[in-house]
């Protein structure tokens, strides 16, 4: 018989009671009385075998008489105690008789660690006082217990992030390898060519978002995401995830339906974390449904305000003793999870937190296996939508005309990349690769501003802002991006503090806002 403690699935006020087995019935009424009037919780069990069995169910200390360790009590009570976790020390406390050379007692002592043996007869108050510390120490194996549960839930959700992470920067590894292939294979025009630009600049853009997220791991296994919101067109983010879950549905040869009769739907949301929202959706049919089938997006105008999008499939469906259940981490149907090729059961959670996160709310709909499933996420609408296909942000060339910009990096693909984007934006630039090289180009070139990188040899980004520069705005342009790194930026004078790799929009809306301190 195998005995585990398991105070986690018995109500806690099991956990520190004392289960006794004493010599006659009515040592055990009288012990049962002591303790209570002591404030100590026991339970009486008619027999040794029915003591062990009552472990699982909680115990917080064993008091068990010498008469009962006879014949094979000892070695079955040592048995069962040291079946415990790794993390229990079952406190045992033994009631000898006085003067008495018990091999039994000396059985228990030689199979278990934690023992006490007491000489009866004893004061009430000593027998009071030894259970008391048994059971304090019993508390700190829980507390250990619970710490031990803690870090290694920890550990499980930063393993499973991380894989799930490293899953949704291969997505968008497929649009971008696709299209440089495209690119370098029909040598197209400009004109012919700007459609694969764009998309290669939202999949790097989708990827930086990620890396960022890799680089605060534990925020984000906290839960605590900060969106970067803007207008946004649901047409224009459906048709976002749709470009990332489509290698996928074409593999499996499914027919993907787009019923969007009003594509100027507008919400203000995350473009990156509501394109994610929709790429698992998508990702999750198509992985759920047999090949050839089908998948069908709608988007609508709610009764309540808010705007409906639809992700309906032809695929394997959901029970509905399920349905509740299918946001929970890690959580997947047993019995359509090898169709689906494996996952990890994360995508449906990140799908609800990120919704909710927007103030919107989703649910999963199906007539039960083999009858497709229905997801239905609403969020709520602006008061006034954007035109589809638009953007937020400011206008990039009007922001940088007219600025005479200093672009400072060690690295020289670095600066001189981000130099020539500033020229095609109208700005006159110059270039330096390090600190004394930049002092000599200001008093030479006389910048209305600097964009410096941070992490420089020698002079860094924050010595070389000098008070006597103070005169020109000044951009940090740097992998450094954690809160002591904003804040020594800050410190150092710095007007604007961006992320590597340059987001345009950010960069432009940080030139209009210098351009607008200039003229005021």
């Amino acid at each position: 018989m195998t005995n585990t403690d398991a105070p986690d699935a018995s109500p806690p006020h099991t956990q520190l009671r004392v289960l006794l087995r004493t010599a006659t019935s009515k040592d055990a009424e009288m012990t049962t009385a002591v303790l209570k009037h002591a404030g100590i919780e026991s339970l009486a069990c008619p027999s040794l075998r029915d003591l062990l069995q009552e472990i699982p169910h909680g115990a917080g200390a064993l008091l068990v008489s010498e008469e009962m360790l006879s014949g094979t009590g000892a070695a079955e009570l040592a048995a069962a105690v040291s079946a415990q976790p790794p993390w229990s020390d079952l406190p045992v406390l033994i009631l000898a008789r006085q003067g008495a050379d018990s091999r039994a007692i000396g059985v228990a002592m030689d199979g278990m660690a934690n023992v006490t043996v007491l000489e009866r007869p004893m004061r009430v108050a000593s027998l009071v006082s030894a259970l008391r510390s048994a059971l304090r120490a019993r508390l700190r194996q829980y507390e250990l217990r619970r710490i031990l549960d803690d870090l290694g839930e920890a550990d499980k959700r930063k393993t499973e992030f991380l894989a799930t992470l490293a899953h949704e920067l291969r997505n968008p590894l497929a649009p971008l390898s696709t299209a440089l292939a495209i690119l370098k294979r029909k040598a197209p025009t400009p004109e012919a060519a700007l459609p694969y630009y764009e998309l290669m600049g939202r999949q790097v853009e989708h990827m930086v978002r990620l890396v960022n997220d890799l680089m605060e791991v534990s925020r984000i296994t906290r839960g605590k995401i900060e969106l970067q919101l803007a207008e946004l067109t649901l047409a224009q983010v459906i048709r976002d995830a749709v470009e990332l879950s489509r290698p996928l549905m074409e593999a499996r040869k499914h027919t993907l339906a787009l019923n969007m009769p009003d594509a100027s739907l507008a919400v203000e949301g995350d473009s990156v974390r509501l394109t994610q929202v929709f790429a698992n959706l998508l990702n999750n049919a198509a992985k759920y449904t047999p090949e050839g089938g089908t998948v069908e997006v709608f988007l609508e105008q709610g009764d309540h305000g808010d705007a409906v999008v639809r992700v309906k499939d032809s695929g394997t469906g959901i029970p509905s003793a399920m349905l509740d259940a299918i946001f929970d981490m890690f959580v997947q149907v047993s019995d359509t999870a090898r169709a689906a090729q494996g996952g990890l059961g994360i995508g449906l959670t990140l799908v609800k937190s990120l919704v909710e996160l927007h103030g919107g709310s989703v649910d999963a709909r199906s007539a039960g296996i083999g009858h497709g499933s229905e997801f239905v996420v609403s969020l709520p609408l602006l008061g006034r939508g954007v035109k589809a296909g638009t953007r937020p942000g400011v206008d990039a060339e009007a922001a940088a005309a007219r600025q005479r910009i200093l672009v400072v990096d060690d690295n020289r693909d670095a600066a001189e990349s981000l130099a020539a984007l500033l020229d095609l934006l109208g700005a006159q630039t110059a270039i330096a690769f390090g600190g004394m090289e930049a002092l000599r180009a200001a008093e030479d070139f006389g910048p209305t501003l600097g964009i410096l990188d941070i992490g420089m040899p020698g002079m860094d980004g924050c010595e070389l802002a000098h008070p006597r520069h103070r005169h020109m705005g000044l951009i940090a342009l740097t992998g450094w991006g954690q809160p002591g790194d904003r804040a020594r930026i800050a410190q150092a004078g710095f007007d604007h503090h961006l992320l590597k790799p340059v987001n345009e929009d950010a960069l432009s809306a940080a030139l209009r806002d210098l351009g607008q301190r200039r003229r005021s």
